[in-house]
């Protein structure tokens, strides 16, 4: 270098050196910065916090809107590396600051939020272009140069690598251009794979497959040590299981490999009504009956694809933001029915069609007739859709923007999701007919209700289920206005003394406590091994704290 070049050289290395310590200085006064350690504001990622007042205002509320936390920052990773630095550095400095990931902010009651800490918003990883590159040994293409790629093993058959902080809609995008799918959904797409597998991941799939939890091979995780791991059923096993279910306390998931079988092509949607409460029951658990021990000896084109059942009150339309299934005409049919306590009940299945011909049209017919055969719906109150495969794992998308159009999606939604031991669901009836029905006010939500098979779930993983062979979920899924969701929230709050007084099993799905006794008692016989790992994984307790499961 000539030695002209070095008064210039040094001029630069001054400039940036004061920059720099400007920088850290006036970041060091902002609101918020007194709360984090400043040696943060010097790492790599520093440029990635975000303190402004917008981004800790999303960051602060979620999709229920009753909980508002405020945290000091806000970090939009670009690389895995941004979470592992961020989490490393809090596990190794003397003063750890909470952590918590967050996709779509769809939970209900701030589960993804932290005071005073940093929230990750994972969805900004979906910002960045990954190259093809070898994995494993294996060469594999990704799709559309995004964090979802469809591979194939012999051993394996096809399956997906998948972002944590994916859309489940972009999955079923990008697999279905492959031929295939993933077997297990939720209701609603518009949630991250990371966030849905932390939970269990349920909807009317689940009783023949499975929830998505245990549709999974294999997760690259970042524990609370900040440690990068990859795990499976057979590679740190521990962690696998701690993670699936494990609401996030345990490692935040930045790769899930999921199963993917054939896609199909169409579905044929059926709708039957109810007056009879154990009559719709009895129908529910013998159609789900046929899967309670040998799926894998089942044909892919043999049964049926999806079991759900919902209530819906008297004088409130039978169509909701969840879909508009019914006509006019069959809305007027159905509200002229008389029914005991003033509740129907909707028995909703379909069957997935794997090819597009007129033969395989005249076979769906049969097979769902056969499954049909026997059960004990009000005549005549059957009805039935053929849409496309996209459309039904979809349905949900339509009302959500009906409802963003006219301002009523950003509202509370004090929702309430549990288990219910199969033998107690006649004692359950009474929370239908004398809490729900006898003010069903504002009830014009979904109300979801039906069952599994548990031994399509995995006892060695977090999440907890009632301990018999079947069991159901309710989903009360319930929006108020801003000023009135204390309403809705002091009927969920009735229906759990309900069953706390008299000795119904429940299990909250999506679970929201205040204490650590609440929290034993949720997880049972679970809770010294989730105790056990939380130490392993997170023994400084940096992840997820708006769980509030350790203080």
């Amino acid at each position: 270098m000539p030695k002209s070049s070095l008064p210039y050289l040094s001029c630069f290395v001054i400039i940036f050196v004061i920059s720099r310590l400007m920088s850290i200085i006036s970041v060091k006064h902002r609101p918020w910065t007194d709360l984090l350690p400043c040696e943060l504001f010097s790492l790599d990622i520093a440029s990635k916090l975000s303190l402004n007042k917008s981004s800790l205002a999303i960051a602060s509320t979620d999709f229920g809107n009753l909980v508002h936390v405020t945290p000091a920052a806000v970090l939009y990773p670009s690389s895995i590396e941004d979470i592992i630095s961020i989490v490393k550095f809090s596990y190794n400095h003397s003063l750890p600051f909470k952590v918590a990931a967050r996709g779509r902010g769809h939970s209900c009651r701030g589960q993804a939020m932290v005071e005073n800490g940093v929230v990750i918003d994972m969805t900004s990883l979906n910002r960045f272009k990954l190259k093809n590159i070898s994995y494993n040994n294996n060469y594999h293409q990704y799709y559309d140069n995004s964090r979802i790629r469809v591979s194939y093993d012999a051993l394996l058959g096809f399956y997906a690598d998948v972002g944590g902080e994916q859309l489940w809609i972009d999955v079923l995008h990008a697999t279905l251009d492959h031929g295939v799918a993933p077997v297990s959904w939720t209701d609603y797409l518009y949630l991250t794979v990371g966030g849905t597998l932390s939970n269990a991941g349920i909807s009317g799939q689940s009783f023949r497959y499975g929830p998505q939890i245990t549709n999974v091979h294999e997760l690259d995780v970042v524990t609370g040590k900040g440690e990068l791991i990859t795990c499976s059923k057979k590679i740190n096993s521990e962690l696998f299981n701690a993670v699936l279910g494990g609401l996030g306390q345990f490692g935040i998931i930045t790769r899930a490999r999921i199963k993917l079988k054939a896609a199909p092509k169409r579905v044929k949607w059926v709708r039957m009504l109810y007056d009879n409460y154990s009559t719709f029951t009895r129908d529910q658990e013998h159609l789900i009956s046929l899967y309670g021990n040998y799926q894998d000896l089942i044909d892919v084109n043999d049964g049926l694809d999806y079991v759900e059942g919902s209530l819906i009150m008297h004088n409130v339309d039978p169509n909701n933001w969840r879909s508009s299934f019914f006509t006019p005409n069959d809305q007027d049919r159905i509200a002229s029915l008389n029914s005991p306590n003033g509740i129907l009940y909707f028995l909703e299945v379909a069957k997935y069609y794997y090819h597009d011909d007129d033969a395989n049209d005249t076979n769906i017919d049969k097979e769902v007739e056969k499954q049909l055969k026997g059960l004990n719906f009000i005549p005549g109150y059957i009805f039935t859709q053929e849409v496309s495969f996209v459309e039904f794992l979809n349905r949900v998308r339509k009302g959500e923007l009906e409802l963003e159009s006219k301002g009523l999606w950003d509202v509370p939604h004090p929702w309430l999701n549990m288990f219910i031991p199969r033998s107690q669901i006649d004692d359950f009836q009474y929370v239908f007919a004398n809490i729900i029905a006898k003010d069903s006010k504002g009830l014009e939500g979904p109300i979801l209700f039906y069952p599994f098979n548990r031994n399509k779930w995995d006892d060695k993983m977090s999440a907890v289920t009632p301990e018999e062979d079947v069991f159901y979920t309710l989903g009360l899924l319930h929006s108020s206005g801003l000023d009135d969701w204390d309403v809705l929230e002091h009927k969920n709050e009735e229906i759990i003394n309900y069953c706390n007084e008299n000795g119904i099993q429940i299990k909250q799905y999506l679970p929201r406590y205040t204490t650590t006794e609440e929290w034993k008692t949720h997880f049972g016989s679970k809770w010294r091994i989730f105790q056990h790992r939380k130490n392993l994984f997170d023994p400084k307790l940096i992840l997820s704290p708006g769980q509030n499961i350790f203080k």
